[in-house]
């Protein structure tokens, strides 16, 4: 049996996979991390290009650390939402091969 049928078999059963397909499955731990909120402080935001600069603590699922840096936006209209200063919760995730902010919601 192959390794992938393995894999799409134990997931439809509910039962982890085993040996060398094991290795090859999803983890539901590497999708929580995926989806993982950031935290963060809005310092600029460029409408026009579609970008937003924030400080932010680490990015666990891109094994980033804390830092200010400039993300293009997965959805412009989501600059909308938020103006210089405001504590944010985001997601972050390589998209084309560019780290983007693909979720962004104001921090409660």
């Amino acid at each position: 049996m192959s390794r992938r049928l393995v894999i799409l078999a134990a997931l439809f059963l509910g039962a982890p996979p085993t040996g060398a397909a094991a290795a090859d499955a999803p983890s539901a731990k590497g999708a929580a991390a995926q989806n993982a909120l950031s935290s963060g402080e809005v310092k600029q935001i460029d409408k026009p290009a579609a970008r937003i600069t924030l400080k932010h603590g680490p990015l666990v699922n891109l094994d980033m650390p804390g830092m200010t840096m400039a993300f293009p936006v997965k959805d412009a209209a989501m600059l909308d939402r938020v103006k210089t200063g405001d504590k944010v919760s985001f997601v972050a995730e390589r998209v084309n091969g560019e780290v983007t902010v693909t979720r962004l919601e104001l921090a409660k």
